[in-house]
């Protein structure tokens, strides 16, 4: 006979065990309570007699109760449910404890990995990851439907963020108003900071912004250079004054005053780097951060603000130094470049700018591009009009929004409830190919997603604007009164909440026996899927005015985990589970050899019906001596697909100083091709994994996943 435990394992069935449980709880009753030896063995023989293959521990557990009150034995038990208990109890805490045990010691290898921005032998990562595991307990054991627990532990939908949930005032992501707390003014840790007069300072402030804000949400946070460049026009004031008081006539003073701006520029800018990348926020991290560059925001300020994007991209081009005083490529801020009119041409008048992205993304990775003509297409308010806008953090894209007040499109001050994902390869490997039963499992498994949603925004609901006065009070997010609830702002189209997706390629691969990408039967499956996720968030949207959205999910760590547990469920099934992971959203698979403008074309497509977040990206060799390649990329994306990002390598050995690219071995560990370097605390590797750079290394899964990435373009003249 074999025991299922708990946990789902399988062993021998041992009638010692039941011995022993008998046996605690008869010592602690009196004698007249007490059982004899020979009823233990009835018992026993009993449950054997049974004659079952397989049986659940719970259900011998059920067994010994009801046998112990038949023979009298109240009180024993009594005893015996309470053991049972405090045994749960037991199992629960020390599961916990064994956690928080091997994070302290540096032996749990996902905190080790869970995240590549974060460097868990630390004490700030490890402060945020010994709160998070505490959270996720409570959220575990007291929070969430024991359904959603189950079904996020066996991989069939991930509830992210469970680290976080146990605070009930902590959302996902969001685009910063930073226009209004610097223009009205904020209050931090209960200083007020007023509005700044030179770029010098906002660029400060913004930072201290960043870090305050960050520290109270989990997510990535965007701020846009449109809003500091007003302060850049009053530095140039304040030295062109300067100069005219000093007796200089109105040319000379205006040269002056040029200099020195563009001179307080690159301080401020470098300043802003410095800032962000130094400091370190409540997550144990540095803040999370996109930086938009968006001429098309302003036309008053656009001069100001074309000279903040050249230094910032120059600023990135160089780099920052490491320990050793080498430059390296930075994780943050992560940049973000967008396309339009202005810049997309040769003669266009800041086509410079474009030149420079190219050779910052050639050397750098950075930035990404946003298409401002495709999402003038995709994102129509209810007005009618296009709207081009930055996405929070890595790719969570806002829905379009028009302030009832102002009848005006609104982004910056909004924000994301949170995620939660389906494993759309667990859907199609538990239809067994059936398409009749794979729809009615979709429709199980998406209903599942939409109960483990309302518990986060359910969660979410009951904050009020004093749990984060930053956010709430002081112009992040909103200007609410103390006490008020943010329950409005959750309602209404004004935030978003994620219906996120992962391992669409599996998925079509398994049903149809084609990928998505053969704009045949695979495709149309495909497609048809995605258009299901968008036709259920509609329909929870249109029943609870919540702003549901389908998401592209990064599932950094989580890519390692579903395929670990596609392969327990359904064994090694060849092209399915046979990896240590599964595919991003609707990627093209890494290994699947396509070129780079059918890839980001085909991939545009998908990327229309993934409207809460989605990212496409091309891999490529180093580019730095091949800028009209990367400048030929940045037209096709333009014209063609509304969010890309090209990978290129940027990594440096510490032992050896070699420069180039950093491999993986057969093992799946990371070494220096020049002098065989192994050692990760001396070797900065750069790699963007799901839309943003990690610096820290992977888990295994993601590792296999870099490691397998074909180019998608070369630097051949053909």
């Amino acid at each position: 006979m074999k025991i299922v435990k708990r946990d789902g394992t399988i062993v021998d069935y041992d009638p010692e065990k039941i011995r022993v449980a008998i046996q605690k709880a008869n010592n602690e009753v009196n004698r007249k309570e007490k059982i004899t030896k020979e009823k233990i063995e009835e018992i026993i023989k009993y449950i054997e007699e049974l004659d079952k293959k397989r049986i659940l521990v719970e259900d011998i557990q059920d067994i010994i109760e009801e046998k112990l009150m038949e023979f009298g034995k109240y009180q024993l038990a009594k005893r015996y449910i309470t053991y049972r208990y405090t045994r749960e109890l037991v199992r629960k805490a020390n599961t916990t404890d064994q956690t928080i045990k091997e994070l302290i010691e540096g032996e749990n290898d996902y905190w080790n990995n869970e995240n590549s921005n974060k460097n868990a032998k630390v004490v700030t990562t490890q402060r945020d990851y010994l709160a998070g595991i505490t959270s996720t307990d409570i959220t575990r054991r007291f929070l969430l439907p024991e359904e959603i627990v189950k079904a996020h532990d066996e991989g069939i939908i991930h509830f992210h963020d469970a680290d976080y949930f146990a605070q009930n005032a902590l959302h996902n992501c969001e685009l910063i108003n930073l226009e209004d707390m610097l223009q009205n003014g904020t209050i931090i840790n209960g200083v007020m900071i007023e509005k700044p007069h030179r770029f010098i300072t906002a660029a400060t402030i913004a930072t201290q912004i960043i870090l305050a804000v960050t520290s109270s949400s989990y997510g990535g946070a965007t701020i846009t250079l449109s809003h500091l460049a007003p302060f850049a026009r009053e530095s140039y004031e304040r030295y062109f004054k300067k100069y005219q008081d000093r007796g200089m006539d109105e040319k000379t003073s205006k040269k002056y005053a040029k200099q020195d701006m563009k001179k307080e520029i690159a301080d401020g800018v470098q300043t802003f780097n410095y800032q962000v990348n130094s400091m370190t926020n409540t997550n144990g991290q540095a803040p999370f951060l996109s930086v938009c560059m968006y001429l098309g925001e302003t036309e008053e300020y656009k001069e100001e603000l074309a000279l903040i994007i050249e230094e910032f991209l120059n600023q990135r081009i160089l780099g920052f130094k490491n320990e050793k005083g080498v430059y390296i490529t930075p994780a943050f801020p992560k940049l973000l470049y967008v396309l339009e009119e202005d810049n997309i041409h040769e003669n266009s008048k800041y086509w410079y700018l474009t030149e420079l992205a190219a050779k910052c993304t050639a050397k750098r990775m950075v930035p990404d591009y946003i298409s401002e003509k495709k999402m003038l297409e995709l994102k129509i308010d209810k007005n009618g009009n296009g709207n081009c806008y930055p996405c929070m953090g890595c790719r969570s894209f806002l829905t379009p929004y028009v302030d009832p007040k102002t009848n005006k499109p609104k982004y910056y001050g909004r924000f994301n409830q949170g995620v939660v994902t389906i494993n759309l390869v667990d859907v199609a490997l538990s239809s067994g190919k059936d398409k009749e039963l794979f729809w009615d499992i979709f429709e199980q498994r998406l209903e599942l997603c939409h109960k483990a949603l309302q518990a986060r925004h359910q969660r979410l609901s009951k904050a009020t604007s004093d749990v984060a006065p930053i956010l709430w009070q002081h112009g992040a997010l909103a200007r609410l009164g103390k006490g008020e609830s943010i329950h409005e702002l959750l309602h209404n189209g004004y935030s978003t909440i994620s219906l996120g997706y992962a391992g669409l390629y599996e998925c079509v691969k398994y049903m149809t026996g084609h990928s998505h990408t053969d704009n045949g039967a695979g495709k149309e499956f495909g497609l048809k899927v995605m258009q299901k996720l968008n036709d259920k968030c509609n329909e929870w949207k249109e029943k609870e005015n919540i702003d549901y959205s389908v998401y592209g999910t990064p599932i950094e760590s989580t890519t390692y985990k579903f395929a670990k547990c596609l392969k327990k469920r359904f064994g090694e099934i060849k092209g399915i589970t046979d990896r240590g992971y599964i595919t991003n959203s609707y990627h093209v698979p890494v290994f699947e050899e396509i070129d780079a403008f059918t890839k980001l074309k085909l991939e545009s497509e998908f990327q229309q019906l993934s409207p809460g977040g989605a990212i496409s990206y091309i891999e490529t060799p180093n580019l730095q001596n091949n800028i009209p390649a990367v400048l030929q990329v940045i037209k096709f994306i333009y014209d063609n697909i509304m969010y890309a990002e090209l990978n290129t390598k940027s990594d440096y050995c510490q032992k050896c100083g070699f420069d180039g690219e950093i491999l993986v071995d057969d093992n799946l560990e990371w070494y220096c091709p020049n002098c065989g370097n192994k050692d990760h605390d001396t070797l900065n590797v750069a790699r963007r994994t799901c839309g943003y750079i990690g610096s820290n290394f992977w888990n295994k899964g993601r590792t296999q996943e870099i490691k397998e990435r074909v180019l998608h373009i070369d630097n051949k003249d053909d």
